[in-house]
């Protein structure tokens, strides 16, 4: 066709490049749905749950947990709960955490020889020991676990960037494959009945409408956790001060430990290295736990703080908490000798980009506006159940007999250099998504010169 044909011809010409883009996108999106749809159920079962955490858990393990308020009885020092823990289960205390609201107990890791780490529940008012479980065995730290996919190494790490990454495409070739062409339903509306695949198939794709911008948030917010993205930006944001935010005073001397290691951590704090307590070449008495408390609570952190308690000369009382509230995290560690601090930061100490990142991953957690947030992201998570449910039903009912249903193959393969330019920037920005997209279209282009009919 010349550059002066216009009409009939070029209108054909235009028709057959949008079908080829359409085709291009549908066979994509199939592709993200294969690779994703496993990972997003789970991961929106366990985050469902998950979001609840504090509900669950002061509900399963009520027996633990949860204690009666006696205002008129003095509390029991946090030196004599340790004291009761280690009695009923021997082995040496790490950690004290306090008492979160009136009514729930204080909580004190032991380590044992036998059984390892255990959380042993202690009555603050009365210092009875209420009973113990696994360090992080409650039901809510398994289905964390799970939804981190922690319980299968550092390669399921790994996936999760990939899943995130392609959850992204997931949702652009989604929604180019609702926008209105000239239907009259299937937009905002839902038409046919279940035994229809035009139901199943307006289902997917108004549910899609509403949950694309959850997905997109929640897969971005996920990225810190990955096990490759997540770690670099990690580094680069505190690597060049212990792992502090820049500003943060840390002229102490280091350990090589981190403070992920020894106790619960912020996303921004995984890699920061613990001080170490300088006076115990001097002879000097370490304070001991009772006034380490002393020292915290005078300092105004949030109820519920834990205390790692040092286990070593050269070791420091680290008081860390990790509210809702954002602006009340704080990490506080003081050596055990004079009861200084040694490093005192809070939220307000991150950088730009680590309080964007902390903010993100506390939406995603459903803490940062309360019970709004939970229900939010609980919708959310039954839509992306939806999403994969109806997905699964429409590809069963289009599917060939005998085959895998794939999308056909664009007549004009060059629709698909928009997908390498996705796969260019996907490669910088996420390597193992850009790496992984490489590979599906090495195998897309096996899979159709192997499927292609071969002439008689």
């Amino acid at each position: 066709m010349s550059d002066l044909t216009i009409g009939r011809g070029s209108n054909g010409a235009a028709v057959q490049s949008a079908s080829d883009l359409y085709r291009a996108v549908w066979r994509w999106h199939f592709y993200a749905g294969l690779m994703v749809l496993p990972f997003m159920i789970t991961l929106a079962v366990t985050g469902a749950l998950y979001l609840f955490r504090d509900e669950i858990d002061a509900i399963v393990h009520s027996d633990l947990k949860a204690v009666e308020i006696a205002e008129s009885v003095a509390r029991a020092s946090p030196s004599a709960m340790v004291t009761a823990a280690i009695a009923a289960y021997p082995g040496t205390a790490i950690k004290f955490t306090d008492p979160a609201t009136p009514a729930t107990s204080a909580e004190i890791t032991v380590n044992t020889e036998n059984r390892g780490k255990l959380a042993v529940y202690v009555n603050p008012y009365t210092g009875q020991v209420l009973g113990s479980l696994p360090d992080r065995g409650t039901i809510m730290w398994t289905i964390r676990y799970l939804h981190s996919l922690k319980y299968f190494g550092s390669f399921a790490r790994a996936l999760i960037e990939i899943a995130g990454g392609w959850s992204i495409l997931l949702v652009g070739t989604g929604i180019y494959l609702w926008w209105p062409r000239r239907q009259t339903g299937g937009v905002l509306s839902v038409r046919g009945t279940p035994k229809r695949r035009v139901f199943w198939r307006d289902i997917h794709a108004v549910t899609g409408l509403f949950v694309g911008f959850f997905i997109v948030f929640l897969a971005i917010t996920g990225m810190p956790w990955s096990g490759v993205w997540g770690a670099k930006v990690n580094e680069w944001a505190n690597g060049n001060n212990f792992g502090y935010p820049a500003g943060v005073r840390v002229a102490v001397p280091m350990s090589d430990e981190h403070l992920d290691h020894v106790a619960k951590s912020s996303w921004s704090l995984e890699q920061a290295k613990i001080p170490q307590s300088a006076q115990h070449t001097h002879g000097a008495q370490p304070i001991g736990l009772d006034d380490a408390v002393a020292i915290f609570d005078r300092l105004g952190l949030h109820r519920g703080y834990a205390v790692n308690i040092p286990t070593s000369p050269a070791g420091v009382y680290t008081g860390s908490v990790y509210p809702d509230d954002l602006s009340r995290q704080r990490v506080v560690h003081l050596d055990q000798y004079s009861g200084q601090p040694l490093i005192d930061m809070s939220f307000a100490d991150y950088g730009p980009l680590g309080k964007w990142l902390e903010w993100g991953i506390n939406v995603h957690m459903g803490q940062e506006f309360g019970l709004a947030n939970q229900l939010v992201l609980l919708a959310a998570c039954v839509g992306i159940i939806t999403l994969a449910v109806s997905a699964g039903v429409m590809w069963w009912k289009r599917r060939p007999a005998g085959s895998l249903g794939v999308p056909p193959m664009p007549a004009d393969r060059r629709v698909f250099r928009g997908l390498i330019a996705i796969l260019i920037t996907g490669g910088v920005v996420f390597p193992l998504v850009g790496l992984s997209l490489a590979i599906m279209l090495a195998l897309d282009w096996l899979y159709a010169r192997i499927s292609r009919p071969r002439p008689a």
